[in-house]
């Protein structure tokens, strides 16, 4: 399992919200909550679902919770990563 870089997971991150929101990527920081982003709970599911088969592995139900934007999120995905990697 290839570990996922912090800084790949929120280009990753902010290129799938920019396109669902129909917006530019410039315009998605990654400091924003992501309660900010209207995107409605479809598309938030969408999402988490495209995040888990680009990572192989399933986020926790809480991972947004615990890490409210896309920086903080991007930061745990690398952590997770690196952990799963390392206990493969």
């Amino acid at each position: 399992m290839a570990v996922v870089a912090a800084k790949d997971a929120q280009d990753w991150l902010i290129e799938k919200i920019a396109h669902r929101l129909g917006v530019d990527q410039s315009e998605v920081s990654p400091e924003r909550f992501f309660d900010e982003l209207d995107l409605d709970s479809t598309e938030a599911l969408i999402l988490a679902g495209e995040l888990e088969n680009w990572l192989g592995f399933e986020l926790g139900t809480t991972a947004l919770w615990y890490h409210p934007t896309i920086k903080d999120l991007a930061l745990f995905i690398a952590e997770e990563s690196s952990q799963r990697a390392d206990a493969a």
